[in-house]
């Protein structure tokens, strides 16, 4: 590296997702979605901080009298109709890189139609024209969080094998589609959320189950097998595509030296990699089997899965990374609010104002983790600090605090590769304000650019830029130097 400048090619952007940002939920032709069914619940009155997990009854009742509920995430911040504008604005910060996501159900309105919806392909072929206006380079999630709720009530989502061939029967249309305008794609989402929120990873109904633990996992193995099948379409049908899987990379560690601790800690990270294992090394690992035994669980294949996990695995890996988390053995100590990923207080990090703790070094050590592991290129495609923001009169927002989170965690980057990792590229989470994942809520707020819209659906979308937008614009034009 030349003084603090980052790589040459180095991927500057940020990161979205159809169900959070895009709305037009019923329009030209667009089916539901999961997410579509995730009903809007105050903070006072939820448990946490994870995604809802849906009942296949709650849905049914819900669609009985959807006037009833606020969904979020059948609204977003109307990128549908406003991604022009919004598109620009990124570019004025200078992204060389926007990662988004295609609506499954935009495409494939029922996930099992015999034909794509045209009106959902022209939407996003606008979408690619648009970026590319701006020598933007489109970033694509194949599926985020948003698996057709026809699948989801008819099949029980990726609990059933045939959502392997719905999936590369759309995976095939849109890579033949953007075969010229997109050549860097991303599978599923935090695929390892399948075995925390199977509802939210793959549209998988647990509460019929006797084993909850063998149907999510089945469903996690489907998608591997799904994966592995999208790679090898992609790189037939254009050689010059990457494929990517993605995790919710959250560091866990000991909290003493306690052996005890450490064995927890380990077992903890290794069944966050586990699933990196499979989409890198084509292979179920030892701990896993382990695991399986222990647990009752017996993995279904047909023949061939192996086969195809070990002849197709991804070109490089993405993750998130928000924070670390701390295990003990010690079921008496502090723990911190339900998450996806939580853990017991870590006395040396801050905590963000939803519970997350603040730990910068920890993506280093995440970055080095993984390059020791799998020697392949990484990609940090979620990063961000949500956090309650204020409008001033004069229509400005000083969010210092954020500007802080990410410099922090640039810096630890800017470390990593001075390490010897191969870092592509950094796309922060949520560079408009968007819905969030977890809460659905406005107010839990990420981006460097202001959306005017509550928690209850009001306002009037109007984007204002933050402080961060200007900074984060600097950071860009010095390829990293200037923080």
């Amino acid at each position: 590296m030349e003084s603090n400048r980052f790589p040459e090619g180095f991927l500057w952007g940020g990161a979205t997702s159809a169900c959070q940002i895009e709305g037009g939920y019923n329009l030209d032709g667009r089916g539901l979605s999961i997410a579509d069914m995730v009903k809007f619940i105050p903070k006072e009155q939820r448990k946490g901080d994870r995604p809802a997990s849906v009942t296949k009854k709650e849905i049914q009742e819900m669609l009985k009298n959807e006037d009833s509920y606020y969904f979020p995430k059948r609204h977003g911040i109307d990128f549908y109709h406003r991604y022009k504008e919004d598109i620009k604005l990124l570019a004025e910060m200078g992204f060389n890189v926007f990662r988004l996501s295609i609506s499954w159900s935009r495409i494939f309105p029922n996930g099992d139609d015999e034909e794509p919806n045209e009106e959902g392909l022209k939407f996003y072929d606008n979408v690619f024209d648009e970026c590319k206006k701006y020598n933007i380079k489109p970033l694509v999630t194949l599926s985020h969080y948003d698996t057709p709720l026809n699948l989801a009530l008819k099949y029980n989502g990726w609990a059933n094998r045939k959502l392997i061939d719905f999936f590369a029967k759309y995976v095939r249309t849109v890579f033949e589609r953007y075969k010229d305008k997109v050549d860097l794609w991303l599978t599923f989402n935090e695929i390892n959320v399948m075995s925390k929120n199977p509802y939210t990873g793959g549209g998988v109904f647990l509460e019929d189950s006797d084993n909850p633990l063998q149907l999510s996992y089945q469903a996690a193995h489907h998608q591997f097998v799904a994966s592995a099948l999208a790679t090898k379409i992609a790189h037939e049908i254009n050689p010059n595509n990457k494929v990517g899987c993605m995790l919710a990379r959250a560091v866990t560690y000991p909290e003493t030296n306690n052996p005890l601790d450490i064995i927890k800690a380990q077992k903890a990270n290794q069944m966050n990699l586990f699933f990196t294992d499979i989409h890198v090394r084509g292979e179920y690992p030892g701990y896993i089997l382990r695991y399986f035994r222990e647990n009752n669980i017996s993995i279904q294949k047909e023949l061939g899965d192996d086969e195809i996990l070990k002849l197709h695995p991804v070109d490089f890996i993405s993750i998130s990374y928000y924070k670390s988390v701390t295990e003990s053995s010690n079921s008496n100590a502090e723990r911190l609010p339900d998450s996806l990923f939580t853990g017991v207080k870590n006395p040396y990090l801050e905590t963000t104002d939803w519970g997350w703790q603040i730990d910068p070094m920890g993506l280093r050590w995440a970055l080095n983790d993984l390059y020791d592991r799998y020697q392949i290129p990484i990609f940090i495609v979620e990063n961000g600090l949500g956090a309650y923001d204020k409008l001033e009169e004069d229509n400005k927002i000083h969010d210092a605090y954020r500007i802080d989170y990410l410099k922090k965690h640039i810096i630890q980057m800017r470390e990593a590769i001075k390490d010897g990792v191969d870092l592509m590229g950094y796309t922060t989470w949520g560079p408009i304000d968007l819905v969030s994942d977890s809460t659905s809520e406005m107010s839990k707020r990420y981006g460097f650019i202001y959306v005017d819209k509550d928690d209850y659906g009001k306002g009037n979308l109007k984007r204002f830029k933050k402080d961060s937008f200007f900074w984060y614009k600097k950071v860009i034009e010095s390829n990293g130097e200037i923080l």
